[in-house]
């Protein structure tokens, strides 16, 4: 992919050449809205969690149907331990719940958000592989 980006022409990005005056009409209502720093961190602990093909791959699942760990650990052909672990930090992250029935435990996504961010990123990254 970065061959095919560098093969392309150069954009040209547009640049602040100090000294200038500062448009503060145009910046100013915009400190209101930055993210705070707080805030900032938490989610990039979030997307830095969500770095690993393993958990992404639970996600895709789970968002179709509520599994059980020993169906999420043959379908992805891991170890029902190693499944595991990556849904103990997906439930730590509040991605995903469960329930027990019997000795299973079910897994299913937390909420409509999850499923949303899920097909969202999916839906961006089907069209920027369409768009090449």
């Amino acid at each position: 992919m970065s061959a095919q980006l560098s093969a392309q022409a150069p954009r040209a990005t547009p640049t602040c050449n100090p000294p200038h005056p500062i448009e503060t009409d145009n910046v100013t209502h915009l400190k209101e809205t930055i993210l705070d720093t707080e805030k900032a961190q938490r989610m990039a602990e979030f997307f830095s969690l969500l770095g690993d093909p393993n958990r992404l791959r639970i996600l895709s699942l789970l968002a179709k149907q509520e599994l059980c760990v020993c169906d999420l650990a043959a379908t992805l052909d891991m170890s029902e331990s190693a499944v595991s672990h990556q849904l103990r930090t997906l439930r730590t992250m509040r991605l995903v719940r469960y329930h027990k029935a019997g000795r299973k435990v079910f897994y299913q996504l937390s909420d409509h958000h999850v499923l949303d961010l899920y097909r969202s990123v999916a839906e961006h990254l089907d069209e920027s592989v369409s768009e090449e």
